[in-house]
């Protein structure tokens, strides 16, 4: 479970992270909340509520200190698992990627479901927020989709990589619908991306018929190619959206949305193709469970990692799920990414990195 993609998740995130360096949403809203339940929030005293005093400052300082690198081996420790989670959606057979979509959406509502209750905020959100929330639910939920589909049709290590060019759809995007400015820089990770995906993808045209010499091979991998794009550009989407409702959305009413859209509309589309089936094999249902469960452990650990750490180092901490997909793909399939797929790789990477260092930079002037 990529991100709460991306992907929420974070989806996250999957390959969407923010780069700014503004505080999470969830960070913003404690200290309403603390307050609304009679308990101060943070930087407030436990003695006197309203304000810090000198006694308890020294004790919240001390507790606000996290471990120096904490929080980059937290985006370390959630690239791999969200890594080990794309693994099994590779190796689960003969399971459709949106019945997969859809045993995830069931396993995170019973997680979001206990949390919207306790918060208290309810299941439809502001009214003047829920076509954006709509949206995000079947943008966020499209993208899954399209992200298992591209792990199942090409390689692991080739699907992970266009992941990565989110970020530059993402600015493309931004400019368009949130008037965010487009610079000469971004044009030129745009480049970078573009030609990325093209020596991954190795068109024919391009490059003759040894590419078109792998016959349904090549065929299924350029429907694979074509997923993981769809998924960045979704993805994009999604993340301009979360961007548009700002602070005024529950991060966990956001999460609801992208879970019962997409249970819906992964149902709707195994209706249609007519692709619905239990999984026969005992190991295959194991690794639907674990698809889950290291999907959501990936996404608490990346979002306390953001919680403690400025974004541009975990933006670019999170490329290392590049490096776990690489090494999974030689490991568990024997297949040994060709020099066409790891210069494709450093294009991606260099272009998300440098989007990445780019917001940093801005956002601490």
């Amino acid at each position: 479970m990529r991100p709460l993609d991306s992907t929420g998740a974070a989806e996250v995130p999957e390959p969407g992270l923010r780069l700014t360096d503004d505080p999470p949403q969830g960070a913003i809203e404690e200290p309403a909340a603390a307050e609304a339940a009679g308990t101060p929030g943070p930087g407030r005293c436990w003695l006197f509520g309203s304000s810090p005093c000198a006694l308890c400052a020294p004790q919240e300082a001390k507790k606000k200190a996290p471990c120096p690198g904490l929080g980059l081996f937290y985006t370390l420790l959630s690239a791999f698992l969200f890594s080990v989670a794309s693994l099994f959606v590779k190796k689960v057979q003969d399971v459709h990627a949106v019945e997969i979509s859809a045993f995830r959406c069931v396993f995170q509502m019973l997680v979001i479901i206990p949390c919207l209750i306790y918060r208290k905020t309810g299941f439809m959100g502001p009214k003047g927020q829920r076509i954006f929330l709509l949206l995000r639910g079947v943008l966020g939920s499209t993208s899954m989709i399209l992200l298992y589909y591209a792990f199942q049709a090409t390689s692991l290590a080739d699907a992970t990589v266009i992941t990565f060019s989110s970020p530059v759809f993402t600015s493309i995007f931004a400019c368009i619908f949130l008037k965010e400015k487009y610079s000469p820089w971004d044009g030129l990770f745009t480049v970078f991306t573009i030609t990325g995906v093209i020596l991954i993808v190795r068109p024919p045209f391009l490059f003759g018929a040894s590419a078109a010499g792998r016959g349904e091979s090549y065929s299924l991998h350029l429907k694979g190619t074509i997923a993981a794009v769809a998924h960045a550009v979704f993805a994009a989407l999604t993340l301009v959206i979360l961007r548009k409702m700002g602070k005024s959305v529950d991060y966990f009413l956001s999460i609801w949305y992208y879970v019962i859209l997409g249970l819906l509309e992964s149902i709707i589309v195994l209706f249609i193709i007519g692709e619905w089936s239990l999984p026969y094999c005992g190991l295959d249902r194991l690794f639907l469970i674990l698809i889950g469960l290291f999907g959501l452990g990936g996404q608490v650990f990346l979002t306390k990692a953001i919680q403690i750490e400025k974004a541009g180092p975990v933006a670019i901490m999170k490329t290392m799920d590049v490096v776990f997909a690489f090494i999974f793909q030689i490991i568990f399939f024997h297949d040994v990414p060709t020099w066409w797929t790891v210069g494709g790789a450093l294009c991606v990477i260099a272009s998300s990195t440098g989007a990445a260092v780019r917001k940093w930079c801005q956002g601490s002037k």
